[in-house]
């Protein structure tokens, strides 16, 4: 590593955050985030709007396997077994399979895009289970399409959303690379912010994404709820953000975020209405 890039990086950083922060509004307006779809129709570069029956293969692929997936999660995923379209919007289903508490006795989903994105206005509409009790972990995220030649995090990940039930009626934004990342506790994040309604409403969870500035917001972009600009001295390792991207959607149990796991939850659904890419204004 080079220490005084990740020095700089962190130092303007948390000017950066500190600014935005001070105007952070923790409870977050609520707006009617249907009345945005004819508006946003303008632009639209690439969209799933979930409208048919079943998972569209050519524009999703399903992860698979119950590896703990880097963060001690429980969860094992299938191929389908735990995805349902119907009536306008993807359900992600997990289930109790087995006694409970070890990895493999729950089931789940884990869709990745096969389309690939870099910069633009994302915004994907989503509804978090309803609360029953702490365990889950869902989450609308971005991956560097460049994994599997460097890894992670050099590949950079954006969390356009991450939800736990142990933390009902918040919601949390975060970016990880080399510079910032969970690992040794400096990724840039929201922390978790107030959105009550969470598990009841639908929500636009936002991502303003130019080569040298990302914004996160919920349901309007008057709502930003992080901005985190590109410093000034850059490179792979602090700003990843400057090619492809793919799409995550899925559900963990458990896991390094998730926490301790209430088997009394199960099933438990997250819809996704739809996952959109706009150009920017």
């Amino acid at each position: 590593m080079k220490n005084s890039i990740v020095l700089v990086f962190i130092f303007f950083t948390i000017l950066g955050c500190n600014k935005n922060n001070e105007n952070l509004n923790s409870n977050i307006e609520q707006v009617d985030t249907s009345s945005q779809n004819a508006a946003e129709n303008t632009g639209l570069k690439w969209s799933e709007e979930f409208n048919g029956t079943t998972v569209d293969t050519t524009q999703w692929d399903y992860k698979l396997g119950a590896s703990g997936w880097g963060n001690n999660e429980l969860q094992n995923y299938t191929n389908g077994l735990n995805t349902q379209v119907a009536d306008g919007s993807l359900k992600i289903i997990v289930k109790k399979e087995a006694e409970g508490q070890k990895v493999g006795d729950y089931t789940s989903a884990r869709m990745t895009s096969t389309q690939k994105i870099k910069y633009g206005h994302v915004a994907i509409r989503a509804k978090m289970p309803n609360y029953k009790g702490k365990g889950i972990w869902p989450a609308l995220w971005m991956l560097g399409a460049d994994i599997k030649e460097i890894g992670w995090p050099q590949c950079g990940e954006i969390d356009v959303m991450e939800y736990v039930s142990k933390n009902p009626d918040q919601v949390l934004q975060t970016i990880h690379s080399v510079a910032n990342n969970h690992t040794n506790g400096t990724q840039i994040s929201t922390d978790f912010i107030s959105l009550p309604s969470i598990e009841e409403e639908f929500h636009i969870y936002g991502l303003l994404w130019k080569e040298d500035k990302l914004q996160f917001y919920i349901d309007s972009q008057d709502n930003i709820t992080l901005t985190i600009d590109r410093p000034e001295v850059y490179n792979n390792d602090n700003w990843p953000f400057m090619k492809e991207y793919y799409f995550i959607l899925n559900i963990a149990v458990g896991g390094n975020l998730g926490g301790e796991v209430n088997d009394l939850i199960f099933p438990s659904v997250m819809e996704v209405d739809y996952v959109r890419v706009y150009e920017l204004d």
